[in-house]
């Protein structure tokens, strides 16, 4: 690519920058409520960020004649279908939790009143298939599946059953098909079958033919929005029990008040200090980087609007490791460029070189990381999931503006005569690469301190949590809610004072219109006397009446076993992923084995810490232990593939001292990369609220784990499995090298002897 295409290429790409900044941060046009369409307006939110709608059904269980076991029961079901529902119909990351014994709170982000929530769930939504003269064909519970697709411009829905549902929707079209059924329902025809939705037909298809298989098509004028949602409701399937609303209003941030605009601030200081970090550390080369890095923002966010993805705490988890790939890519390239430069080749050649030797590495470590997020998005479900897509567009977008923006930016300035000089590319005027640690250090044969110091960490931690337990929060426990009519908007340190004498730990936020409701949560489960009191108190110090106690309610936890078990199922079938992406692309199983000892590793120290200090353990915690899996992997196959190199470029030196030479090599990048991931988590961490201090803190830890284990676990472990080789050549060697001093000997003799016959017959 000539000079002035580069050029050209480079004014297009900081065009389009400046636009998409301007964009992003002050907005093009407006939204339907008036206000300025940029990203923060565009984005939509989780309840965690920015609050949202509260609904809280009742199922009908009067006079059915239920057991408790048995509305226990069905009241769980129905919970599960709900929560499919709301998430079927694009309601991403809500919540689903019982309240006492027939209640369900449904909490929703992204729904701006209590009416389009109750009309995105239904409050029954009995989907029933039946036969004209009204026999029930099978129910909503055996679809297993339900979209749409297109003929020319009309629309179609495509049905397919589970095994049972087949059977049985075989039966019923064949009764069709053969005009059986007696016609009792007005509209209908003896060889049509009608979908039910809350005692409503919806669609009631002509059946031309006996199916079998369990898959069939419906076909009708629908519109794409009148079949999407029709899909939609029959994927949702049946709710056992019809439920009836008994509450609804708005609620703010689960992580305080106004923490989306802190959040805001607090993230744009983040990335304000890693672009003056990079500065600082890499001159041009991080003004370079920084301008990939800018881009990769705005990207970043306009994505998450195509996509319709909801930002949640788990989301911001994802997008803190993102950010640190993206930074941890162009850092390995810089790196790379600058030994090359060492090496003594010109500027030009160094960075074509450099970013051909990076490549790999940096395509390694992020496909290592995405096959993870691919696998978690597929497995995963609403926590789970809504942290893995939000993953897969950052290192997408991370490898773009790495690999394609800084080498156009990187190859343009080498190109130049005047920013074409070792100063400009991290490089002394000797030649020597700048570097903010110089030392070398002994890594392997310390490697047991490192190991018993893990291993000490882990088993107390595991003592602990085996004698005292884990610190449980609301969201794997449930407890007690109380929402209070305070009249006007109250100051929340204020209340939590009120109600000290309690012992609650509570979470408290604002509810309802203009804020002036209160809703309590804690985590003990309090009875009719206890929930009393604590109104009682509440009543004495505001003058409150009776009637300002909105609700109270015992509710269960919204990470069920379900979600649970899901979560622990994606990472190992993730950590499976990954481990044999690394055996093909290393060659050895040795590499892969090790990299996975290593997230096991970093997962059972962050277990560790949460029992050790006593971290309270909700939903957020699922989305640490998912970032953690992703930054260790990423930070290990760095190390690993240098290790690699080396190994080929220094075949002569031992095992030992080229993963002492790699590990010192990649030590600088290593810091930095986690010390830029840190410093985005600090400004969340002291400005927005206290709340997500529980998330963020452990988020901190994680890293640094993550870090630790690359260098100080994964390194070492691939020497010993690897020790034994190394002592099998060594001894290999020296047997050889007796075999020669032995043959050596002989001939020696030999030739001694001969000497002597020649020595006597000369005399």
């Amino acid at each position: 690519m000539s000079q002035k295409l580069k050029t050209v290429l480079s004014v297009l790409v900081i065009l389009v920058l400046l636009f998409g900044v301007y964009a992003t941060f002050i907005g093009i046009g407006t939204t339907e409520d008036g206000k300025p369409y940029n990203g923060k307006n565009a984005l939509k939110y989780g309840l965690d960020i920015n609050g949202g709608v509260y609904v809280v059904m009742e199922g009908k269980t009067d006079g059915l004649g239920y057991t408790n076991e048995e509305i226990n029961e069905i009241m769980e079901q129905t919970r599960a279908v709900l929560n499919n529902r709301v998430n079927q119909l694009g309601v991403a990351e809500s919540t689903v939790t019982r309240e006492g014994t027939n209640r369900l709170r449904v909490e929703m982000p992204g729904v701006t009143n209590a009416e389009e929530a109750i009309k995105a769930i239904g409050t029954t939504a009995q989907l029933t298939f039946i036969l004209a003269d009204g026999t029930e064909v099978l129910d909503g519970s055996y679809v297993k599946d339900a979209q749409i697709d297109t003929d020319g411009a009309k629309y179609k829905i495509l049905l397919e059953f589970d095994s049972d549902g087949a059977s049985l929707f075989e039966e019923g079209t064949r009764k069709a098909y053969n005009k059986e059924p007696e016609v009792k329902i007005d509209g209908m025809k003896a060889d049509e079958i009608a979908i039910v939705l809350d005692g409503t037909i919806i669609t009631h298809p002509q059946v031309i033919s006996i199916i079998s298989g369990g898959r069939c098509e419906i076909t009708g004028n629908y519109t794409k929005e009148e079949a999407s949602t029709t899909a939609a409701l029959i994927r949702g399937g049946a709710l056992p029990i019809e439920l009836e609303e008994i509450q609804s209003s708005i609620q703010t941030a689960t992580i305080g008040a106004n923490a989306l605009e802190k959040s805001i601030v607090a993230g744009g200081i983040g990335l304000l200090i890693v672009f003056i970090l990079m500065i600082v550390m890499y001159g041009l080369l991080g003004l370079i980087a920084d301008i990939a890095l800018m881009l990769y923002v705005v990207m970043f966010v306009w994505a998450m609007v195509a996509f319709n993805v909801v930002l949640t705490l788990p989301g911001i988890a994802a997008l803190i490791l993102s950010i640190g790939m993206a930074v941890d890519a162009n850092v390995i390239i810089f790196s790379r460029i600058k030994e090359e430069i060492a090496q003594g080749k010109s500027i030009r050649v160094a960075v074509d070189s450099g970013f051909k030797s990076a490549l790999v590495t940096v395509l390694d470590a992020q496909i290592t990381t995405l096959i993870a997020a691919v696998v978690l998005y597929e497995v995963g479900t609403t926590t789970v999931k809504g942290f893995a897509l939000t993953l897969m567009i950052g290192i997408v977008f991370s490898i773009f503006t790495a690999v394609i923006i800084s080498q156009l930016f990187l190859s343009l300035v080498a190109g130049t005569e005047k920013f074409c000089q070792n100063k400009y590319f991290g490089v002394n005027e000797d030649g020597t690469p700048k570097q903010f640690i110089h030392k070398t250090f002994k890594f392997i044969k310390n490697r047991k301190i490192f190991y018993i110091a893990s291993a000490a960490i882990i088993i107390i931690g595991l003592i602990v949590a085996l004698f005292g337990g884990m610190n449980y929060g609301i969201d794997f426990t449930g407890g007690t809610t109380i929402q209070v009519e305070m009249g006007e908007q109250v100051d929340i340190g204020e209340v939590k004072d009120t109600i000290d004498s309690f012992d609650l730990d509570p979470t408290i936020i604002y509810a309802g219109e203009g804020n002036t409701q209160i809703q309590i949560k804690t985590i003990k489960a309090l009875d009719t006397a206890g929930r009393t009191e604590v109104f009682n108190a509440l009543a004495e110090k505001y003058n409150l009446q009776d009637d300002a106690l909105v609700g109270a309610e015992q509710f269960g936890p919204s990470v069920g076993k379900e979600l649970k078990q899901n979560a622990v199922t994606a990472v190992i079938i993730a950590s499976i992923g990954m481990l044999i992406y690394i055996i093909l692309r290393f060659k050895s199983w040795k590499y892969g084995l090790s990299a996975v000892v290593g997230v096991a590793h970093d997962v059972l120290m962050v277990l560790a810490f949460y029992a050790i200090f006593r971290y309270t353990i909700n939903n957020p915690f699922i989305a640490a232990i998912l970032t953690l899996v992703g930054y260790s992997i990423n930070d290990t196959i760095v190390i690993f593939d240098r290790i690699r190199d080396n190994k080929k470029i220094r075949s002569k030196g031992n095992l030992e001292d080229n993963i002492d030479y790699s590990l010192n090599q990649t030590l600088n990048r290593t810091i930095m990369t986690s010390l830029t991931t840190l410093v985005v988590m600090i400004p969340l961490l002291l400005m927005v609220s206290s709340a997500i201090s529980q998330f963020i803190i452990p988020l901190m830890v994680g890293v640094i784990v993550g870090c630790y284990s690359s260098i100080f676990i994964c390194a070492p472990l691939y020497y010993d499995l690897n020790k034994k080789d190394e002592m099998s050549k060594y001894m290999l060697k020296q047997q050889e090298k007796a075999k020669a001093d032995k043959k050596a000997e002989r001939f020696n003799k030999n030739a001694s002897r001969s000497d002597r016959k020649k020595n006597k017959a000369n005399k």
